[in-house]
């Protein structure tokens, strides 16, 4: 059943399905806006009562309620770091030679992911994957400023489990936004951190918070640096669900495992 799903993947048109999944999510008519978000809501678990807006007629388009802002109360902040998103821990662990984890038996390149060489000798990474019905925005784990961040283009492959076991370097395979953050504004010898937002199956764009339009396939875009975000701010979000990774320059000592459902605002240390 794997090699069948990510076989078929393959051969799936990726852009080209994702840009009509995204078509349709953006439609403002109220028939189809409706009709889909009621759908969602039937076969997943929707909170809206921890939503801003918990009606379904308040949404302008199905994208509008997918990546629907949350209550203030609805995800304290606890901790010095803390979980950046709603999710599932997929991998967690220290940097070995440049590898992350991807699942059980294969490993990926730091250098690969980032897209650059990175100065980091020892560090550790957490993996988040964010399920269709979690809470769709990414936030700063810590205090930090976005020194330097680049869309990476690439495929489209589903990030879930069963992918992720049968696609060696599916997180490097994937398009996905790259940001370097130092963690200790105005230090010089601030730590680093790297924090990756990366695309799956019917993503319709990954949008900075900074930006006014989410990142196109096909276009590697350079930003801008010295901006500032207070732990908790938001970074960006997805337009379809997808996976964080977060790298350290240090080693971390986290408090949760791999397997665990963890929310955003949760502490990791």
């Amino acid at each position: 059943m794997q090699t069948l799903f990510v076989f078929l993947q393959r051969l799936m048109p990726q852009q080209l399905l994702s840009r009509m999944a995204g078509r349709i999510a953006g439609s403002e008519n109220r028939l189809v806006k409706e009709t889909f978000i009621r759908l969602f809501c039937l076969f997943f678990p929707v909170n809206l009562l921890e939503a801003e807006r918990t009606r379904i007629q308040d949404y302008r388009s199905f994208n509008d309620f997918f990546t629907r802002s949350l209550c203030e109360a609805a995800r304290p902040i606890e901790g010095r770091l803390c979980s950046p998103a709603d999710g599932l821990v997929a991998a967690l662990g220290d940097l070995h030679e440049g590898q992350l984890l991807q699942a059980k038996g294969i490993d990926y390149s730091l250098d690969t992911l980032l897209a650059e060489v990175p100065r980091l000798v020892n560090g550790s990474f957490i993996t988040i994957y964010l399920a269709p019905h979690n809470y769709h925005r990414v936030h700063a784990p810590c205090q930090s400023e976005l020194i330097a961040a680049k869309y990476i283009p690439g495929r489209l492959f589903s990030v879930n489990r069963m992918t992720a076991a049968g696609v060696p370097d599916l997180l490097v395979t994937n398009e996905r936004l790259v940001c370097r953050l130092a963690t200790d504004p105005g230090i010089d010898d601030a730590g680093t951190m790297y924090c990756v937002m990366v695309g799956a199956m019917l993503v319709a764009g990954i949008k900075p918070a900074w930006s006014s339009a989410p990142c196109r396939p096909g276009l590697e875009v350079h930003i801008g640096t010295g901006i500032m975000f207070e732990q908790g701010d938001e970074i960006g979000h997805f337009l379809m669900g997808s996976t964080v990774v977060l790298v350290f320059d240090q080693q971390v000592d986290f408090i949760v495992v791999a397997g665990q459902t963890i929310r955003l605002g949760q502490s990791l240390v």
